[in-house]
């Protein structure tokens, strides 16, 4: 297959107890042709240190530091319009790749001529180790579907450059990553499209579990509607009725316990 240059988009913010580990499951991919830019959003611990030193010893690898922290929309923009590769991957400091993660993705990609893809993935504790939770896809994603929820890990989507342009976070608080992936699909005019394999690990038990808690679950979704779609308030509340159907009743299906 041909190996066009995939970017790898790393935003980080206090992450020293995980970035090494993120940084190494890049680096250790069956697939070599790939840049990793990591934007340090003004850590106050070692993150930036640690992402220096993986730069002087990979080339592939170029660090961007943040004068003030603000978020990891700004930052993920960022590294977005620094980015040349014909493909857009996204990784968060405190996930991880399983090694074959884009020489499969980026294969599957060419051989079906997609615009988007992603993948399933697998749930791991804040310690690094395994949990029981497996997360599956639908093979065909829709923009309504993903309009319905987001079906999308964002540490497993892949979209072409090439084919629906760079496409920014907006200016949400929570859900960006959610309203990113429903930009490419609408932009493809196609369906995206799953591997259902897992090929990612997405943390669990830190700060990215708090959006759910305290209403998070109500208000950040109501404002994707709302504020991203411009939906008004009947219509965005009617949506959420959908929301809730496909977040508590159908992608509850794709929930696997592994033994």
């Amino acid at each position: 297959m041909d190996t066009p240059l995939v970017s790898v988009i790393v935003p980080a913010f206090n992450a020293a107890s995980y970035l090494q580990n993120a940084l190494d499951s890049v680096l250790q991919q069956t697939y070599s042709n790939w840049e990793l830019i990591l934007v340090d959003d003004a850590s106050q611990d070692n993150t930036l240190e640690i992402a220096y030193h993986n730069q002087k010893w990979d080339s592939r690898i170029k660090v961007l530091a943040m004068a003030e922290n603000q978020g990891v929309g700004v930052a993920r923009n960022l590294a977005t319009d620094k980015a040349q590769g014909v493909l857009i991957a996204f990784l968060d400091a405190d996930d991880l790749w399983l090694p074959q993660k884009l020489e499969r993705q980026v294969g599957f990609m060419q051989t079906n001529d997609l615009a988007v893809s992603y993948t399933a993935y697998q749930q791991i504790y804040a310690s690094g180790q395994r949990n029981s939770i497996c997360v599956y896809v639908f093979d065909r994603l829709t923009e309504r579907l993903q309009r319905s929820n987001n079906y999308i890990g964002n540490l497993t989507g892949m979209y072409s450059v090439e084919k629906v342009g760079k496409i920014k976070s907006p200016e949400l608080a929570k859900r960006q990553d959610w309203a990113l992936w429903h930009q490419a699909i609408k932009r493809s005019c196609q369906s995206a499209m799953g591997i259902n394999e897992v090929l990612a690990s997405y943390r669990v038990g830190n700060t990215k579990t708090l959006s759910y808690k305290k209403g998070g679950l109500i208000k950040h979704n109501y404002n994707f509607y709302r504020r991203y779609l411009g939906y008004n308030a009947v219509l965005s509340s009617l949506w959420m009725l959908v929301f809730f159907w496909h977040f508590f009743v159908v992608r509850t299906q794709k929930i696997k316990i592994s033994k």
